[in-house]
């Protein structure tokens, strides 16, 4: 299968998009498929307002057209609603060739956060990207089951992995962590207006918070919040690391659709603590045990009062957190990404037969 990857999020940006499918192109490459990736870092770009590390292609139509023209891939699969994303469907729609979409970032609430303007104005956008889409990818249930409630669809799942050789229950714990007063209260992720961080760090509970990240809202948080620690954004085994020095991992965003974060966490043995909402309930489930996943005793804990979920998680065994965490592989996510694939071009057994 020729397979062409259009997105506005790809490297050096370090979040959930990026790592997913970068961690998906590898897995399809190793099976055999080729895959031409149409991302930022092959045009000139301009940092996005408010967002100076994300840097979105100028005026990407006819770079996006030519390079698509030469990679005459079978199916165009469009993983983000921005520039690139916008120039990938006009092409597809034109020369008649299939595409899949994702459904990685909730952009109307996103928009709402930073504008003032209710969600509800940002939604038709969203509704007209995906419109002539054969299948729009999600990661949980509670995503597809919105979307289709507002028109966005058909659906397919597409859940997210982890390399377990880097998180994992056993290894280093982060030197600069590893001092402080428990409970170790931990958030990873991007620093920014969205991720609901306030949640977290308002809380008067014992222990000590830290935020592992980068965003425009960190000098801000660092101010109002001295007591907290900030280590900036960290990669590799030194998040991993970080991962395992603490006691609970707080995830306070309302409005993310996964969580890479959160499988990460569970699977260095780190229990979270979150609120009922898409991502991490779809993860956990109401009783912490998972949800397309399950296990025998509670991973973390969910609730709409904060403090009672970290209060829940911080009696977890980690061991049964990491128990979770290590049901949730790339090779099951790509499984479900290709079977996608194989739908839209109503080829359901002969693409997953050439990956075996």
């Amino acid at each position: 299968m020729k397979l062409a990857l259009a997105t506005d999020a790809w490297l050096p940006q370090v979040n959930g998009v990026v790592r997913s499918l970068t961690a998906t192109v590898e897995h399809l490459v190793g099976r055999g498929h080729q895959v031409e990736t149409i991302t930022p870092d092959r045009f000139l770009t301009l940092p996005m307002p408010g967002y100076a590390s994300i840097r979105l292609a100028m005026a990407p139509r006819f770079g996006v057209r030519r390079m698509l023209d030469k990679a005459s891939p079978d199916i165009v699969h469009i993983a983000t609603e921005g520039p690139i994303g916008w120039a990938a469907r006009g092409w597809c729609l034109s020369r008649g060739v299939p595409f899949t979409s994702a459904f990685h970032t909730r952009f109307p609430e996103y928009a709402a956060v930073r504008t003032g303007l209710s969600a509800a104005y940002f939604w038709p956008i969203l509704q007209r990207f995906h419109a002539q889409s054969q299948a729009v990818m999600v990661s949980t249930r509670s995503l597809a089951e919105e979307l289709e409630g507002r028109g966005i669809g058909p659906t397919r799942a597409w859940s997210r992995g982890i390399d377990h050789a880097l998180f994992r229950l056993e290894g280093p714990r982060h030197p600069a962590m590893s001092a402080l007063p428990g409970p170790v209260l931990l958030n990873v992720g991007r620093v920014a207006p969205e991720k609901n961080l306030e949640a977290f760090l308002g809380l008067e509970t014992p222990g000590t918070k830290v935020v592992v990240g980068d965003g425009p809202a960190l000098d801000t948080l660092r101010r109002r919040y001295p007591d907290a620690i900030f280590l900036g954004a960290l990669c590799g085994e030194a998040l991993a690391s970080a991962y395992r020095a603490a006691d609970c991992f707080v995830f306070p965003s309302l409005t993310d659709t996964f969580g890479l974060v959160v499988i990460e966490a569970l699977a260095c043995g780190t229990p979270v603590a979150a609120f009922p909402v898409t991502g991490p309930i779809d993860i956990l489930g109401p009783d912490g045990r998972g949800v397309d996943h399950r296990v025998g005793w509670p991973a973390g804990a969910i609730d709409a009062d904060l403090a009672r979920a970290i209060d829940g998680a911080l009696t977890v065994e980690r061991t049964d957190a990491a128990a979770l965490g290590a049901l949730y592989s790339w090779e099951r996510a790509t499984d479900q990404f290709l079977a996608a694939i194989a739908t839209a071009l109503g080829e359901t057994h002969g693409i997953l037969r050439r990956a075996a």
